[in-house]
């Protein structure tokens, strides 16, 4: 079946009273539409434009959404709709009805029967958000970003009041500050809102100016990004995947502008076929980029899956035992945000019997263990680098040739695997349990 569509309504602009054409989605089926998600969590679902004013408004419109990967089913009613108990009891049972028609047959059904209820929207987004392995706390301290964001953005004409400002969020210009508001000018630029782009771009450029500095806290320095562009131009066509991942870190929205940047010099310059190898080079780190992220997105959904087959398994410590290759990080970090949000809504039952899962869980890794494993899980557990240390001559009895072949080996895999502390880590162990070797 087609996806379903939205209604067409009209109102009055809340700022001018004039006409508003608007696209209201009430039935918000993300199994069918994905692009709808990132459009309703950023707050650009059902927001309505004046086009004599320009006043943008969000409509206030009773919501179900769904998600069949995640098996949620979610509905809010606004209090201002003063819908009835059977009149939401209707609305709720015919948008389920059209989303079960959508679902394919093998797909599970059973979360349509008892679609959850919020008494508010920003109730409903934690809830999908949570269901993505972000923490309430994640969620919470997001949306303090974003308050800053718009706070700092109000007051940019403003120069005396914007540096006060600055100064008394001092602390919170942090790099998940930056990280966020790089992804704001990303989606806009994403979507050519060409004036936000350049008002958030400002924004930027004027918080590390009023901090002093040249990017922000914890960032790469604009001489450090064109060693990195330098570095990815340089490698071979065969190692390029693998720089890409172990740099992850550092291909951001800030990167890909120098790296036009410099497109464009080259192009004003005359050297069109390095501005064309360029070009060809930034397709590709940018696809392999979305590869590696698309990667992380189905580890966490496979843990997601993992976990819903422990949780119907007769017995759980036999299911655990039975997938133990499975439990992996995605898998315990989806746990631990069930368990969150199992605590969050005082579901403590739930809580209970998913914080029983995770010690069964860690237990049935331990054992799966062999005693080298044990002994790096050991080193990589200790806080400080001196702890680590101290472990080792502990334990040289273990240090062997084959113990520091297997330390840069998982080295390798976690630089595969884009995360480059855990390599560094590792290899710093190596180093370590090498040296006692002579």
């Amino acid at each position: 079946m087609p996806p379903i569509p939205p209604q067409q309504v009209q109102l009055a602009c809340p700022n001018c009273r004039n006409p508003i054409n608007a696209q209201i989605y009430t039935v918000v089926d993300v199994t069918q539409q994905p692009e709808l998600k990132p459009a309703f969590l950023n707050g650009r679902l059902n927001l309505a434009a004046c086009a004599n004013c320009g006043f943008a408004s969000l409509i206030s419109a009773p919501i179900v959404y769904h998600d069949a990967d995640k098996q949620l089913c979610l509905s809010y009613f606004p209090a201002e709709a003063n819908a009835r108990p059977e009149e939401q009891e209707r609305f709720i049972g015919d948008a389920t009805n059209v989303i079960g028609q959508n679902l394919a047959p093998d797909r599970p059904r059973g979360h349509l029967l008892t679609p959850r209820r919020f008494m508010s929207l920003v109730s409903l987004i934690d809830a999908i958000l949570e269901a993505d392995g972000i923490s309430p706390e994640e969620v919470k301290k997001q949306r303090k970003t974003i308050e800053l964001i718009s706070i700092l953005a109000a007051q940019l004409e403003n120069e005396e009041q914007f540096n006060a400002l600055v100064e008394q969020h001092k602390a919170e210009l942090d790099e998940t500050f930056f990280a966020l508001l790089d992804a704001f000018i990303e989606t806009s630029a994403q979507e050519q809102h060409a004036d936000s782009v350049q008002m958030l771009t400002g924004l930027r450029q004027k918080i590390t100016a009023a901090l002093g500095l040249g990017d922000e806290p914890g960032a790469l320095t604009n001489d450090q990004v064109e060693q990195a562009i330098d570095r990815l131009l340089e490698a071979e066509d065969s190692e390029l995947e693998a720089l890409v991942r172990e740099m992850r870190e550092t291909i951001d929205y800030t990167f890909f502008q120098a790296w036009t940047t410099r497109i464009e010099k080259l192009e004003q310059e005359g050297q069109s076929e390095e501005a064309t190898r360029m070009v060809g080079r930034r397709a590709r780190i940018l696809e392999t980029v979305e590869k590696f992220d698309r990667e992380i997105q189905e580890l966490f959904e496979i843990g997601a899956g993992v976990l819903r087959e422990i949780l119907s398994a007769p017995d759980p410590r036999a299911a655990l035992e039975e997938r133990v290759k499975q439990l992996d990080d995605a898998f315990m970090f989806v746990l631990s945000a069930n368990i969150a949000n199992a605590e969050r809504a005082n579901q403590h039952d739930i809580a209970a019997r998913l914080q029983d899962i995770q010690q069964a869980a860690v237990e049935v890794i331990q054992n799966s263990l062999s005693p080298e494993e044990r002994f790096i899980n050991e080193l990589l557990m200790a806080e400080t680098q001196k702890e680590s240390t101290a472990l080792l001559r502990k334990n040289f009895a273990k240090i062997t040739p084959d113990f520091v072949k297997q330390l840069n080996e998982l080295a390798d895999e976690q630089e595969k695997r884009g995360t480059q502390e855990a390599a560094d880590r590792l290899r710093q162990l190596a180093r370590e349990a090498g040296a006692m070797l002579f």
